[in-house]
């Protein structure tokens, strides 16, 4: 879902893009990992390969670290050979989320999922692996050509009367069209160090799930949840809100503009 915005959004810009899908490299697998990139000699190599599956990594936490831990300092370590800038996205669950003020990039961390964890491995091998490295942290992704939160719940408002969402969650929903231009703005500026970069603004997963609603016209009685209720494997940050304290740092659009920025890109892909 980002990889490809973010392909898209250097095309535009009017770079040389080599993108490669897990099929291509197994950044899991370090020295295909250093042949691939000596081989490009980039400029700079952006990130976006991760595991995603947040309740999944709770009881395969040994996976998810090996691709979102020792695979991402694989890749900062073979951009680092290359002479190449590293630009890695991280995650707002390094962060416990028990506060009520938005973190930001000085903000103490301390995750409380095996997600978070593997997120925070990431960090701090990519740190490790090479001096110039951009680690940029955003939050709730959605966008065309990947599984979402917004699609999945107009999925379910088109099979269902009655959809219920947690309103006990709280962050900063991110549109990848933003996310991606902003990703190639850090490798074009040679910005390094950590950044926060999210959608403007905040909301619940409720708040988002009815703007949703009210954007596509949905005929669905929307319900307020509780995280408890869900029963979920892995435990969530409640407020996980992203604000950047580094002027240099990208500003992304309100996430609600992101959000209409979604709907109209999926309405072309349908068209």
């Amino acid at each position: 879902m980002l990889g490809r915005d973010v392909v898209a959004a250097a095309g535009r810009a009017g770079h040389d893009v080599v993108a490669l899908t897990r099929r291509d490299l197994d950044i899991t697998e370090p020295r295909a990992v250093a042949r691939t990139v000596l081989d490009v000699r980039p400029a700079a190599v952006v990130n976006c390969a991760a595991w995603t599956d947040v309740d999944g990594a709770e009881a395969r936490e040994a996976e998810a670290t090996a691709i979102n831990g020792a695979g991402a300092g694989a890749v900062a370590r073979a951009a680092a050979e290359a002479g190449a800038l590293i630009v890695h996205v991280s995650s707002d669950y390094v962060f416990a989320g028990t506060g009520d003020r938005p973190y930001v990039e000085s903000s103490p961390v301390g995750p409380l999922s095996a997600y978070g964890r593997s997120k925070l491995a990431g960090e701090r091998a990519v740190a490790e692996a090479s001096p110039r490295h951009a680690i940029v942290r955003s939050s709730w992704l959605f966008g065309p050509g990947g599984r979402n939160f917004v699609d999945t719940m107009l999925a379910l408002a088109a099979e269902r009367d009655e959809v219920t969402v947690v309103d006990d969650q709280v962050g900063s929903p991110t549109y990848t069209g933003h996310l991606a231009a902003a990703l190639v703005a850090v490798a074009e500026r040679g910005l390094t160090g950590v950044l926060h970069v999210a959608g403007g603004g905040e909301c619940s997963w409720h708040d988002l799930a009815a703007a949703a609603f009210a954007a596509t016209g949905a005929e669905v009685r929307l319900q307020r949840g509780r995280t408890a209720d869900l029963g979920r494997p892995a435990p969530r940050p409640a407020y996980s809100v992203l604000r950047s304290e580094r002027d240099e740092a990208p500003r992304l659009p309100d996430w609600r503009e992101g959000l209409a920025a979604h709907l109209a890109a999926s309405r072309e892909a349908v068209a």
